[in-house]
């Protein structure tokens, strides 16, 4: 329920108000219908090929329409309906969020058909790989609590592959596209952390020491990204902003989620340091280097974050420096495996949407018309608008 909290209204209301107000519903809606739809398709054929046996990258149709499954079927120890329900929302959350990239210029049909295939063939055998017995990532023993790589590096690239492929939006870098409503954006922002508490708390299955250790991580590491943004934003224009901090705080629960069960309170507040620094230089400098019309930003706090928090991950998850593992954890090994999980990460999602994206794109075209882009979507794509005045 908390990751539902998370997703709509959450992340819907942060990206909203990240919107111009013309295109402020076509966001709105585009979140929850893929929210909507990937929670089905999750119970049809997903869960059973994300978590079901199988090799190394895609499980087994075994539970495929959740066949087998009852009341009493346990997945560890906790009911394994319970588990699907959850794992539902994780794989609906990673691809509403790439909704953020492409935002105000693209057709919502295309939205539902990328969304279906980019789930079928990245989401899918990324959760496998890293969370499966059998995965190519779980058999490296590469360390991802909640989804750093599976969910954050994944819709980050995916996003950053398709502000590419749709192109800039009409006016890019020529007139200003501010938010609408930074007040709404602040709710979501806020709402996202707290659903972030089922995310990454309720990634350890269980009422639980290790639950508890997420739970503290996942405040202490977003306010210390939320205040290092705000200090970092501060020194370089002179202003600390609302937007800033609602950002810098959701760089703070990206970057903390591959670490949240593995490394101690005093970690994840360097680890929120580091990512508020570094996200901010990713929707700021990197954004320009990359010259890429990702409108809300999501490759960089989401992508960006994410390949910090995975790789943090590999060094205070450290005994020594108040991590779970055992005495024998070697920094630098997990490091290696760290890195290759976030280059497979990498490769894996741009293959894989671009070719989504194309697809789509020969079956249905991606971008509405000139005209409906400058009207907004609201009104063109769905007959109604945010605000009447």
């Amino acid at each position: 329920m908390l990751v539902i909290l998370m997703t709509i209204p959450g992340l819907a209301l942060f990206y909203g108000g990240l919107a111009r107000a013309k295109n402020t519903l076509s966001v709105l809606l585009q979140v929850f219908a893929i929210f909507s739809t990937i929670t089905v398709l999750w119970c049809l054929y997903g869960y059973s090929l994300a978590f079901e046996g199988g090799g190394s990258f895609y499980g087994t149709f075994d539970k495929a329409f959740l066949i087998g499954i009852t009341p009493d079927t346990l997945s560890g120890s906790i009911p394994e309906y319970v588990f699907i329900a959850f794992q539902s929302t994780f794989a609906a959350i990673t691809t509403a969020l790439i909704v953020g990239s492409y935002a105000e210029r693209i057709k919502f049909s295309s939205v539902l058909l990328f969304s279906v295939l980019w789930f079928t063939f990245c989401y899918i055998p990324m959760a496998h790989m890293v969370w499966a017995e059998p995965g190519l990532l779980f058999q490296d023993g590469a360390l991802d609590f909640a989804g750093g790589t599976v969910v954050h590096i994944n819709a980050g690239v995916a996003g950053l592959v398709g502000a590419y492929v749709l192109g800039k939006r009409i006016g890019f870098g020529k007139e200003a596209m501010p938010p609408h409503s930074l007040t709404l954006t602040m709710v979501g922002a806020s709402l996202l952390w707290v659903g972030w508490f089922g995310f990454n708390a309720g990634s350890a299955l269980g009422a639980n020491g290790t639950a508890s250790l997420a739970f503290v991580n996942t405040i202490v590491a977003t306010g210390a990204a939320t205040m290092s943004w705000l200090a970092g934003e501060a020194l370089a224009k002179g202003k600390a902003s609302m937007l800033g901090a609602a950002s810098g705080a959701v760089a703070g629960l990206v970057a903390i989620t591959p670490a949240a069960g593995f490394v101690g309170p005093m970690g994840a507040i360097i680890i929120g340091l580091v990512a508020g620094l570094v996200c901010l230089w990713g929707v700021n400098g990197l954004k320009r280097m990359l010259r890429a019309d990702d409108a809300f930003d999501v490759f960089g706090v989401h992508g960006v974050g994410g390949i910090v928090g995975a790789l943090l991950t590999g060094v205070f998850a450290a005994p020594g420096l108040g991590g779970t593992q055992g005495a024998d954890y070697v920094i630098a090994s997990q490091l290696l495996v760290q890195a290759k999980g976030v280059l497979i990460t990498i490769v894996w999602s741009a293959v894989v949407a671009f070719i989504a994206y194309k697809v789509v794109d020969m079956i249905l075209g991606l971008r509405v018309t000139e005209e409906e882009e400058r009207e907004g979507l609201d009104i063109n794509s769905h007959g109604e608008s945010a605000y009447y005045l």
